[in-house]
């Protein structure tokens, strides 16, 4: 359990960093929130203004106020298209981290705690048996898709006030897609929607589960991040990924340890968690080649010095010299490469998933249209912002129609599961899969055919 630790960024600071956003509005096309509301209050320059006002007490933080920076993503996407390059993301979560010192005790400890849950190891493959408990309460309750909203039309463009300190006119939440924020107006059937949606993850989850067993091997080439989620999200990537490093030769060490890497928290505003997440990982790992199958966590270890040496395994293995007599089986399918918000704005793309893949025969590789956004998990966003992240979903889900893959590759495991799910919702007959798993897949086709072992 993890209680928010005072220290965090002081409202001076961030507004040192806020004051670096001229408004030029540069940032509005790639934000995934204005794209869907047309909000000026739900674009990252209008959630500048709002911190500038509230931070500088001319500004209130009202329940509504604090909905719209709830409704981030923190995809970064923002701080690709921003001419001078303002620290949206530090903003952010400086901004949810003076929050949350803003609460109450108890308020702070429950935050803590339920995102204590979400980075336990044993929790999540404990409540992904629990996946059976969302049919049972969908079906008796009768409320259909948990997540099934539709967004009303685009609203009307607005500024934060700038005058004396005082609440957001109530204008700037009508006609909003959005969940009601704590404590605000929820009916009965709104709430039971929103506590159903994990247990339709947990749905997804289920399918995901592969146990990871501990090994050290004397001579170890390099260590797999396991992580926090790994089993129960990517287990079975990491099954694929010593599949692929022993047939290179290579020996992977996973410590019987399996840390969080912080990033949850951090998400959140719970810096001070965060660091010492991280820090438990760079006494693990300092010093030793570590590879991970998750892009956001080796974004996340990837911030500490300690860590920068941190590689995706893909990134890891299109680098490595394969030998001429490991050839991959021909998979004459089309296969998506989805590019998670995390590989792209904090790792530099995904080009070596693209080249990794490209190494299979007769493969079809497809990529969605520029202009698509967040697909909308983003953390814990896709828990506590469902019709957000529905929504955004759905829009994916549209781009993905006319393309017919047969496969989605993700290197994020939150992505993947949000994926799973919208796939199997809209009727797709889709795979999604991390890109090592059809390496390791092709791989094992080319030794069955051969008679290798």
């Amino acid at each position: 359990m993890n209680i928010p630790n005072p220290e965090t960024p002081t409202p001076q600071a961030l507004l040192r960093l806020a004051d670096q956003c001229v408004k030029c509005g540069y940032c509005l096309p790639a934000c995934p929130t204005y794209a869907k509301t047309r909000h000026e209050a739900e674009s990252p320059r209008g959630r500048i203004a709002l911190i500038q006002g509230w931070l500088s007490d001319r500004l209130s933080p009202t329940p509504q106020f604090m909905a719209h920076l709830d409704r981030c993503l923190l995809c970064r996407a923002c701080e690709a298209a921003c001419p001078s390059r303002v620290a949206y993301g530090q903003i952010m979560q400086g901004a949810r981290a003076q929050r949350l010192t803003s609460l109450p005790l108890g308020r702070r400890w429950w935050q803590g705690f339920w995102l204590s849950l979400l980075a336990n190891a044993r929790w999540l493959q404990a409540a992904a048996r629990l996946s059976q408990v969302q049919d049972w309460l969908a079906t008796r309750l009768n409320l259909g898709n948990p997540q099934g909203r539709s967004f009303p039309a685009p609203g009307t463009l607005l500024s934060p006030a700038t005058g004396p300190k005082q609440p957001l006119p109530p204008e700037t939440t009508a006609g909003l897609p959005v969940d009601p924020p704590d404590g605000q107006g929820r009916t009965l059937p709104a709430l039971l929607r929103r506590l159903i949606a994990p247990y339709r993850l947990f749905t997804q989850l289920a399918q995901t589960v592969h146990p990871v067993a501990p090994q050290s091997p004397e001579s170890a080439d390099l260590d797999l991040f396991v992580g926090c989620t790994g089993a129960s999200l990517q287990g079975r990537a990491l099954a694929a990924a010593l599949t692929v490093c022993k047939r290179l030769g290579l020996q992977a060490r996973i410590p019987a340890e399996s840390p969080c890497c912080g990033a949850i928290y951090r998400h959140q505003g719970l810096i001070a968690a965060a660091d010492r997440a991280r820090t438990r990982c760079a006494a693990l790992y300092t010093g030793r080649p570590l590879i991970g199958v998750a892009s956001a966590c080796i974004a996340e270890l990837r911030a500490d010095p300690r860590l920068a040496h941190a590689q995706e395994i893909c990134a890891y293995l299109d680098r490595l010299p394969w030998p001429e007599t490991l050839t991959l089986a021909p998979l004459p399918s089309r296969v998506l490469v989805h590019e998670p918000c995390s590989h792209r704005h904090l790792l530099g793309g995904n080009a070596a998933v693209w080249r990794l893949l490209g190494r299979i025969p007769d493969i079809q590789l497809l990529q969605l249209p520029a202009e698509t956004h967040c697909c909308g998990a983003a953390g814990t966003y896709l828990l506590e912002q469902p019709a957000m992240a529905h929504a955004l979903l759905e829009d994916l889900i549209a781009h993905l129609r006319p393309l017919r893959p047969a496969i989605i590759v993700t290197t994020n495991p939150g992505c993947a599961l949000h994926l799973l799910a919208g796939v199997g919702e809209s009727g797709l007959n889709i795979e999604v899969c991390h890109p090592i798993e059809l390496i390791a897949r092709q791989l094992s086709g080319q030794s069955q055919r051969n008679g290798l072992p």
